[in-house]
Order: C-alpha cells, then sequence, then structure tokens
C-alpha cells in the first residue's frame, strides 16, 4: 500500500451528558470518495466519553482496513488537545479512553490529528445522531 492519506472524521454524540449516545464514523480514500461508515450507539455515556469511543472506534476501522496514514479530524477539541498533551486529562474515564486512543495510534505508519469546526464534520456527526436514534426508535414504548 502506498503511503497515501486517508482521512478519518469521527463524532460522538450525547443527549443529556450523560445519556443515550452514539458514535459516527467516516473515512475518507486518498480520492476523496468515502470508503467506510459507521455509527455506533453507546449506551450511557457524557458527550466526551462519546468523542473518544467515537474515535477509538475509527481508529479500529482504519487498522482492520489496513489504512496506517491517516489524517484525523474531530470538532471535540477538548479530546485533540488531550491527545496532543496539550490539556491534562483529570477524568479517570477519560485518562483510560486516551490511552486506548494513544494505543491504537502508535500502530499507524503516520498521522496527524486537528480540531476542526462542527460544520466541517457533519457526515460523521449524523452518523453518531442516527446510532442514537436508530436504537430509540428499536426500543419499546
Amino acid at each position: 500500500m502506498s503511503a497515501s492519506h486517508f482521512r478519518l472524521f469521527t463524532d460522538g454524540a450525547s443527549r443529556g451528558n450523560p445519556g443515550h449516545a452514539g458514535a459516527g464514523v467516516v473515512l475518507v480514500g486518498p480520492d476523496g470518495r468515502i470508503v467506510c461508515c459507521e455509527k455506533k450507539f453507546l449506551g450511557i455515556c457524557t458527550n466526551n466519553e462519546a468523542e473518544y469511543r467515537a474515535l477509538n472506534i475509527g481508529l479500529e476501522t482504519a487498522l482492520k482496513e489496513k489504512f496506517r496514514n491517516l489524517k484525523i479530524y474531530l470538532d471535540s477539541e477538548l479530546v485533540v488537545r488531550q491527545i496532543e498533551g496539550v490539556y491534562k486529562i483529570k477524568n479517570t474515564r477519560l485518562s483510560e479512553l486516551s490511552k486506548e486512543s494513544k494505543r491504537l495510534l502508535s500502530f499507524l505508519d503516520s498521522y496527524s490529528i486537528e480540531h476542526i469546526p462542527r460544520k466541517e464534520n457533519s457526515a460523521a456527526d449524523k452518523l453518531a445522531n442516527e446510532a442514537i436514534d436508530d436504537h430509540l426508535s428499536s426500543c419499546p414504548a
């Protein structure tokens, strides 16, 4: 495989914070085509936990597909800055999730991680919210 970069967009959503949460993942190939989309209901968690879990799902997906050169985009400034080491992590649960993110990142040949405005992450956001909606609509009233 060439060193062409794939773009990974991830987003987590939580309704209630903590509340019902979902993750959305979009992987875009070097040619600009979407190669993979994923959505997953996460149960009850905070928004920041959902953001990390979405990132980890996206990294697992990229590694499974053997995409080892990633440009990663999130609309969570907190997660990006914590991964970069700019912000300290005081929450135990976020610390565990961050360690898992860093473990998964260590398997990549190269990566960059960038905070983007929410409007530039609309596809991943839509999937995260669909995961919540799908779950809630499948629950008995």
